[in-house]
């Protein structure tokens, strides 16, 4: 097995020159964070990872979580783990000072977390779910419930859940069934949650969980769902644990991957009610969900890209030590890494990386305008971005962690369908970030229908105007930005082929434009990755023309970008056509056809 190395180098080329660290630095919020800090941070998140999260992954692949009799045991080092990871402050990088946290941008705790999933991905769900939580308890909880729980939910002292799927409603919320019902200063939480990640465990003394149900006097569908804070011990108004609350864990699911992380049945009331508490106003509990939904969304984007970024790891390692065939013209044995086709795999997986994190981090930055930029116009800007740009994200860089996952396990041959080399880890382990927290074909409906066909149409084009920008500014005389900047130029005309059909589509034929959407998710993602490759190879041309940097790390950059320009960016004409010209054929049989 190969181990993991954080590719440092690589984050803060993206962190500064793609994502706009120092802009959001300079924010009067960050006063005297500076370059030098955040290094020391990657620094020791990276040796965290390396030697405390890494050498856990195959242990929790192999023993996974356990339950008996309602309690679950995490694999062999994993609470030794959790409470170093606890006492690093790991937890709250990104959180409220006062409360514990160290108050740095979402944009460099992106960075750190994605070690986390490189490292362990199992791990790294659990303080996924709880970061979720505290974000959604700070912007909609009360000052009271703020007080008894984010200090240790920003901690990692306790951890947080998010409680909504239903076996009989799947993704449609509309269809839940658990039920709330009054009582005093509370209510009493009934019903059964599944595919609850961490929903129990023994990391930490307490489990918050935050659960949708339905109040006994609420209407019908998503307008009538409240969101409820349902602690597994009930918290003492001197902050002690109380009583056990009437929330149990039934089983675990067994799973393709994520071993190591539980992923709960939960049962509330069995025993008259589980004890919840309202947060914010009766019937807005979807849109309270939302606040963490798309916070876990990015994260998991970051999760597809992390992992890639492992299983590249792991698939270069085997190939310079791969001995197997001759080079061409030669009888001279050699590392299959010199053998032309397993370079074209290693550098797909290398460019797709490369423009993931792009796109990953760049949605981590603007996100953190949207909430701290002093200005109001640019805060709501960012926001509008933020909200084409999550769907993007969760979809685009989980189905090309996939991607990456399985050119790996082709880079190893026969061997890596051996589960032994580790190769098949990774492409198990990532397969299900394209399915939680919103299928695949979710992402694109929501972005086609609430982000492009409902929305304003000033904020795509504002963005697209921005790209387009960017390839009239570029130097189309340099050699080494041209073939990246034409490239660009053809997928944006592309790009506005395939919005000005979903849009006259949208009106006329609503089913088309729905079977049209991952065609179109696609098209915008590897646009706006294309755009972001092309920025990041213009500051490596300057940087290396300047000789002001490591002159390999910045060759590899420009040859990324060339890559992802040349053989990856002209996907986005594929796709378009086919929106265009044949989206209605998936919906042409009949359902007993199929």
């Amino acid at each position: 097995m190969s181990e993991y190395h954080a590719p440092i180098d690589d984050m803060q080329f993206v962190l500064y020159n793609v994502a706009g660290l120092d802009e959001i630095l300079a924010l009067d919020e960050f006063q005297g964070m500076d370059r030098e800090l955040i290094a020391a941070i990657l620094d020791e998140s990276s040796k965290f990872t390396s030697k405390i999260l890494d050498p856990l992954n195959r242990v929790g692949d192999e023993t996974g979580s356990v339950c008996e009799n309602g309690s679950v045991t995490t694999p062999p080092g994993w609470k030794e783990a959790y409470q170093q990871f606890v006492e690093g402050g790991w937890n709250g990088l990104a959180f409220d000072a006062e409360r514990g946290g160290q108050g740095l941008p979402w944009l460099v705790a992106t960075a750190v977390q994605e070690m986390w999933h490189s490292a362990n991905m199992s791990f790294g769900l659990c303080p996924l779910l709880t970061q979720g939580a505290i974000r959604a308890l700070e912007s909609h909880g009360s000052k009271a419930q703020q007080d008894t729980y984010m200090e240790r939910l920003i901690s990692g002292e306790w951890a947080g859940t998010m409680n909504l799927t239903e076996s009989q409603a799947g993704s449609d919320l509309a269809a839940i069934r658990t039920r709330a019902v009054p009582e005093n200063n509370h209510h009493r939480i009934i019903g059964q949650k599944i595919f609850i990640t961490y929903g129990e465990h023994d990391l930490t003394d307490n489990i918050i969980h935050f659960v949708l149900a339905r109040c006994t006097d609420s209407p019908q569908g998503v307008k009538g769902i409240s969101m409820f804070i349902v602690p597994k011990f009930l918290v003492n108004e001197d902050g002690t644990l109380g009583e056990r609350n009437d929330v149990r864990c039934v089983s675990l699911e067994h799973k393709l991957g994520i071993h190591g992380s539980p992923t709960a049945v939960l049962s509330f009331g069995d025993e008259g009610g589980a004890i919840g508490y309202l947060i914010g106003e009766q019937n807005r509990g979807l849109e309270y969900m939302f606040t963490m939904m798309n916070l876990a969304r990015h994260a998991v984007g970051v999760e597809g890209l992390a992992v890639a970024e492992r299983a590249y790891q792991h698939a270069v390692e085997h190939a310079r030590q791969r001995v197997q065939g001759t080079a061409i013209g030669s009888r001279e044995r050699v590392a299959i890494v010199q053998h032309p086709d397993v370079r074209r795999m290693l550098m797909t997986m290398k460019s797709l990386i490369d423009a993931m994190r792009c796109l990953a981090y760049y949605s981590a930055g603007v996100f953190d305008l949207s909430i701290r930029h002093t200005d109001d116009v640019v805060r709501q800007y960012n926001s509008d971005l933020l909200g084409l740009l999550i769907p993007l994200v969760k979809g685009w860089c989980s189905e090309s962690g996939n991607e990456v996952a399985y050119i790996g396990v082709q880079v190893h041959g026969g061997m890596g369908f051996i589960e032994e080399t580790g190769a098949a880890q990774y492409l198990r382990d990532v397969r299900i970030t394209p399915i939680y927290e919103g299928t695949t074909g979710i992402q694109a409906n929501d972005l086609i229908g609430r982000k492009v066909l409902r929305s304003d149409p000033e904020i795509l084009e504002r963005f697209f105007t921005k790209m387009s920008q960017t390839v009239v500014d570029c130097d189309k005389d340099n050699p080494h930005l041209a073939p990246i900047r034409d490239a660009l130029m053809v997928a944006l005309k592309h790009l506005r082929r395939a919005t000005e059909w979903l849009y006259e589509i949208g009106r006329d034929n609503p089913s088309v434009a729905a079977a049209a959407s991952v065609n179109y998710m696609n098209v915008l993602a590897l646009t706006v990755a294309g755009w972001l490759m092309l920025n990041m190879a213009i500051d490596a041309a300057a940087a290396n023309g300047a000789n002001s940097g490591n002159g390999k790390h910045l060759t590899a950059k420009l040859i990324s970008a060339k890559f992802f320009a040349t053989q990856i960016l002209p996907r986005a004409q594929a796709h378009t056509d086919a929106m265009i010209d044949s989206s209605s054929v998936a919906l042409e049989l009949e359902e007993e056809q199929f």
